[in-house]
């Protein structure tokens, strides 16, 4: 057990401890000798440290602090032979983390010694040596010592790269282009360097170039309008054109990239250094080889290589081309589309026009090899007027439609001959192109080529019938279709249209009809040939009101017998007649029996055209010229074509004796005996027309002069009693 020494000075211990005993200068001298083994440092600065120990996971370095650092031994697998005593540069992260260690970075080092040299080769133009990591869109990706820097795909060699992945894992020289600095982008260049060693093989290609060298060039691109030719450091174009001498679409049909060829020089433009490459020019033209015998009327074969509005392009041999204009691929007169008839790469065979070996044009013609249809022995019987066809529509114009009947073959339908009934005033109204039509042929003129074609025709005019049907003072049903300040087109029935003016509109009310009204109109006027029918509504309710009123005048004053009746019949215009009461009630009973009979015969002849047209819109055929209806079958037909000329005689002396007796005698009996023979001899001829209006001759003519009798008497009368 040791001593303890009593009253132990503990205050002079520490006077006499390590260090205690040095004098102020020698504790000076000490704490500079200490302070050189230590080196001063500063966070995220690069410094230089030696490898004093190695471990599975850390590298141990000495950089002059007061302790060593760790760096990850994963920041040194580019350097495989790593051993204590190297020396490599580091970055200081931080001085003293919370464990009181030194944290050191090679990486970071390398980085921002990568980023030093990249700043130095962009100011100074120096060059620079890096590995391609990985292919990009548009280029490469390049590792300069940890910075990664873009390599454009344009940038690569001054001939355009078509495969970029052989250059993934290759060391290049590259040069600095351009510095991003706000987001770390750098972008560098190997093509320069390459241009810097070709520009003096440039200057000596451009200095002994000439017009109709012949050169050795390699294909580095290729465009829809040529490819460019590498002669060794200076690029030339060969226009497509001047490929070959037959048409081709795309250069890739003969030639490919990187072929070599020979070439020779067209053109060349010392300003703007560019230089006009041929390659059909080392060739002779096919022009100068075309065989002699080939002359106009030959028959030739070929390719169309080219389609245009005007026609096409045919290919006899590469190099010698002929037109097809599009008017001598077919007979017919109607130009169409030239792709109708042929297509780009058909081989077709045409013949020989014109040609012109000195300019080196030729024209062809393709309908030449068939015959005309115009010039057939059998056209003018096939097309005789009259004849039926069935045709396609190909052209809609204002004056009417054109019909191809067959190919070379087309006739013109005008607008006026598609309709009996309807007034067409545009041909899309009726048929659209495309669509087949049934035509007549009307006119056929060889000479010009010409051919007029009718629809119409192909029915019976319905205007004939229309006539018995529509006559003047005759009641229909119509509907106003449309409305303007002229008037009002009416439909009526069979579909056909009528016209009304504003002022016969009027209603019985004093209101106007409108539009969409169906109402009773009467006829005012027929006409057959301007096919036009003038109605009235108004007068449909106005003349039956008339009619009352004339009637009831005629039966107001009837003489009771006596003197008084004679004398007033003897003071009037027809004062020499002496008639007893009775004979005036049979005179007006007559007129009216003459009136039912006009009624009667235009009844029935009115019920006759009614059926005609039921039975043809039944049919929806046209009737046949042997089937005119009987006067058992319709009644008494308007107009029979080829009555007899006596006939006609009978009609006017019969009109003639009725005419006279009504007005010198107004016998009734007399007019009544004319009427008989009128309708004696229309039944006989068929003039029932003439007939009507004569027994209306007959009856107004009578009617007159009884009026105009009655007229004198009352005169009389009024004078007797003043």
């Amino acid at each position: 057990m040791a001593e303890v020494v009593d009253n132990f000075d503990w205050d002079n211990v520490g006077a006499n401890s390590f260090g205690g005993n040095y004098t102020a200068e020698q504790r000076a001298e000490m704490e500079q000798m200490y302070g050189e083994t230590l080196t001063t440092v500063q966070e995220e600065e690069v410094v230089k440290g030696i490898v004093v120990g190695i471990t599975d996971r850390d590298v141990i370095l000495n950089i002059g602090f007061k302790s060593d650092g760790l760096v990850p031994l994963s920041e040194f697998r580019d350097l495989t032979d790593l051993k204590v005593g190297d020396e490599v540069e580091v970055f200081i992260e931080d001085q003293e983390d919370q464990n009181g260690q030194l944290i050191l970075s090679r990486k970071k080092a390398k980085i921002k010694q990568a980023w030093k040299a990249i700043y130095d080769a962009l100011e100074n133009d120096t060059v620079l040596e890096g590995v391609v990591k990985r292919r990009t869109k548009g280029g490469l990706i390049m590792d300069l010592d940890g910075v990664e820097a873009f390599l454009p795909g344009s940038q690569i060699d001054v001939k355009p790269i078509r495969d970029f992945d052989i250059y993934v894992g290759r060391r290049m020289e590259v040069k600095v282009v351009k510095i991003n600095a706000a987001f770390d982008n750098v972008v560098v260049s190997h093509k320069v360097l390459i241009e810097k060693d070709l520009e003096k093989q440039r200057e000596a290609i451009l200095n002994n170039l000439e017009k109709g060298q012949i050169l050795e060039g390699v294909i580095k691109n290729m465009t829809n309008f040529g490819v460019f030719i590498d002669l060794g450091g200076v690029d030339g174009l060969l226009h497509i054109t001047d490929i070959s001498w037959g048409r081709i679409a795309h250069p890739s049909e003969v030639l490919q990239l990187d072929q070599k060829l020979n070439i020779v020089v067209l053109d060349f433009d010392e300003a703007k250094k560019r230089i006009s490459l041929g390659l059909k020019q080392l060739t002779p033209h096919p022009w100068d080889s075309l065989p002699q015998d080939l002359q106009p009327g030959s028959k030739v074969q070929g390719r169309i290589v080219n389609v245009a509005d005007y026609g096409a392009f045919m290919e006899i041999v590469p190099g010698v081309e002929g037109l097809i204009h599009v008017s001598e691929m077919s007979w017919s007169q109607h130009l169409r589309n030239p792709q109708d008839f042929i297509k780009q790469g058909d081989v077709v065979e045409a013949q020989i026009l014109t040609l012109d070996r000195e300019d080196r044009k030729m024209s062809l013609g393709i309908k030449q090899l068939s015959e005309d249809p115009w010039t057939r022995g059998d056209f003018g019987s096939k097309y005789a007027v009259g004849t039926k066809h069935n045709g396609l529509v190909r052209n809609l114009t204002n004056f009417g439609l054109f019909v191809e009947l067959e190919e070379g073959v087309d006739g013109l339908v005008h607008v006026s001959d598609l309709s009996w009934t309807k007034k067409v005033k545009h041909p899309s109204e009726v048929v659209k192109v495309g669509d087949r039509l049934d035509v007549v042929v009307l006119e056929l003129d060889v000479n010009n080529r010409r051919l007029a074609l009718g629809h119409k025709q192909l029915e019976e005019n319905p205007w004939d019938t229309f006539q018995t049907v529509f006559t003047p003072g005759s009641v229909h049903k119509a509907t106003i279709t449309e409305k303007t300040d002229r008037g009002a087109v009416l439909e009526l029935p069979y579909g056909i249209e009528g016209f009304a003016y504003p002022k016969s509109l009027a209603k019985e009310d004093g209101t106007q009809a409108e539009n969409g009204e169906t109402l009773d109109f009467r006829v005012i006027e027929f006409s057959k040939d301007d096919r036009r029918i003038v109605l009235s509504h108004s007068a449909a309710y106005n003349q039956q009101a008339d009619e009352d009123s004339r009637n009831a005048k005629f039966a107001k004053k009837k003489p009771a017998g006596g003197a008084g009746a004679a004398a007033s019949q003897g003071e009037g215009k027809l004062s020499d007649l002496k008639k007893p009461a009775a004979a005036e009630k049979s005179t007006l009973g007559d007129l009216d029996a003459l009136s039912a009979l006009r009624d009667k015969m235009m009844g029935n002849e009115r019920e006759a055209g009614e059926q005609k047209l039921k039975t043809q819109a039944d049919k929806k055929a046209p009737a046949k010229a042997d089937e005119a209806p009987t006067a058992e079958e319709g009644g008494i037909f308007a107009a029979v074509a080829g009555a007899a000329s006596a006939a006609f005689d009978k009609v006017k002396e019969v009109t003639g004796d009725a005419v006279e007796a009504a007005s010198h005698s107004s016998i009734v009996e007399r007019a009544k005996e004319v009427a008989s023979d009128v309708v004696e001899a229309a039944s006989h001829s068929g003039i029932v027309e003439k007939a009507k209006e004569v027994a209306g001759d007959v009856v107004d003519t009578v009617k007159n002069a009884l009026s105009s009798d009655e007229k004198a008497d009352d005169n009389a009368e009024e004078k007797k009693n003043a």
